[in-house]
């Protein structure tokens, strides 16, 4: 069965096409400024050459288009007709506590995702923008949505609770929710593969306690307990937690009314810098978020570059600390995610944190980029490793699953 995975952004479509039986990529792309001037399409059969597009999109439907029409281009490619396709896997961003694992989509499913609204205001509507516009051009066709926040409503009542009155929880679910749980998900499970190749055959997921680093623009830390999340950096939005691109991270929350007041800014506009202009570019002063330049100016010894590292390196190295006390102990720690898989120099930072933990680091191994790597030494009381993730895997394996 032909799988398309969708994930949609406000002005973006990504979306590939995945054989369910051999679980590899026919075809591929994005469609980019959806509704903006200059918006284009991007795609790539497997084993051709890359072919971009510019072409007028005004919505989220005419994307949907001309991604289909792409997929059965009599020359570029890869099918006959949309009847091919067996089923869209969608992913979704907050399901809140009403989803638990993936669901087959149905009228029911999106009124209630759309009750989420609130908690992603950015994400799901626009995903269900998507949903809507491929159910109207593929009306027969199952769809699956796959929710960001349902691996990690495992998390017990004491990692998810805040400690602000009870009465907010039962009114509006506040509380922790944890994103990126479907590359947390799929990265764990292939942690736990790779140890029992290289490092103990007898344990297997439900045996291991595994720290995974999803380390990108945004960035979240998962402690996954016997397969299950049991507690995560991200909170009720993906603000919480480690430094990131351009979000703060953890802060005291008093430092909204402090700003608010100093600078005469709205709780909106604070937000709003705290999402958009903080992070490792708000520690450089406004450079880069882009890592290949953080860490060629760290290693030059720049001192805004310096400062902005240190302190994100940190940040991680700690949520490590505080996740091997909430497991008692940790088998593995896995890198993944665009700085997490080629980013050795962010590795053996946090590495150097974690001597306590009887870790020993192979420099030589620890070069390796983009691909599975164990680079923790054999005498290495944890295993340390990288695994490159595959959310749009991850959702077609749900799909599949759901459809069958």
């Amino acid at each position: 069965m032909n799988i398309l995975v969708i994930n949609c952004g406000s002005s973006s479509l990504k979306f590939q096409l995945i054989n369910s039986v051999s679980e590899e990529t026919i075809a591929k792309g994005i469609c980019e400024r959806i509704g903006i001037d200059g918006s284009q399409l991007v795609y790539q059969a497997v084993g051709k050459d890359k072919i971009t597009n510019v072409v007028k999109m005004d919505d989220h439907l005419k994307a949907v288009k001309l991604v289909l029409n792409a997929l059965t281009d009599p020359v570029n490619g890869v099918l006959s007709s949309f009847s091919e396709i067996g089923a869209v896997g969608h992913r979704l961003v907050h399901g809140g506590e009403k989803f638990h694992s993936s669901v087959l989509i149905t009228d029911e499913v999106i009124k209630a995702t759309e009750e989420c609204n609130d908690l992603a205001p950015l994400h799901n509507p626009a995903n269900l923008i998507g949903v809507q516009a491929c159910r109207e051009l593929m009306p027969g066709t199952p769809m699956v949505g796959v929710f960001d926040t349902a691996f990690h409503q495992t998390m017990p009542e004491e990692a998810y609770l805040y400690g602000i009155p009870y009465e907010y929880y039962e009114k509006y679910k506040v509380r922790r929710y944890g994103f990126h749980g479907t590359s947390h998900n799929y990265v764990s499970q292939h942690a736990a593969l790779l140890y029992q190749a290289k490092i103990d055959a007898a344990r297997s997921l439900e045996d291991l306690k595994i720290i995974v680093c999803h380390l990108g623009n945004g960035a979240s830390v998962t402690a996954v307990k016997n397969g299950k999340s049991i507690d995560t950096s991200m909170g009720l939005t993906p603000l919480e937690g480690l430094i990131m691109g351009t979000r703060s991270g953890d802060i005291d929350p008093a430092i909204i009314e402090f700003l608010a007041l100093k600078e005469g800014m709205s709780i909106q506009e604070v937000t709003a810098m705290l999402n958009k202009k903080s992070g490792v570019v708000g520690l450089q002063n406004g450079g880069s978020s882009d890592f290949r330049d953080i860490t060629a100016d760290y290693l030059a010894g720049k001192a805004e570059a310096v400062r902005a590292m240190k302190a994100y390196v940190y940040r991680i190295a700690k949520y490590i600390g505080a996740y091997t006390a909430a497991m008692n102990g940790v088998d593995i720690i896995c890198f993944t995610a665009g700085i997490g898989e080629n980013n050795n120099v962010v590795r053996t930072m946090v590495c150097e944190y974690l001597g306590y933990l009887g870790i020993e680091i192979d420099e030589s191994a620890n070069e390796i980029k983009g691909e599975e790597v164990v680079f923790s030494k054999a005498n290495s009381k944890v295993a340390v490793m990288s695994v490159p993730t595959d959310e749009e895997l991850m959702i077609a394996r749900d799909t599949k699953g759901i459809v069958s």
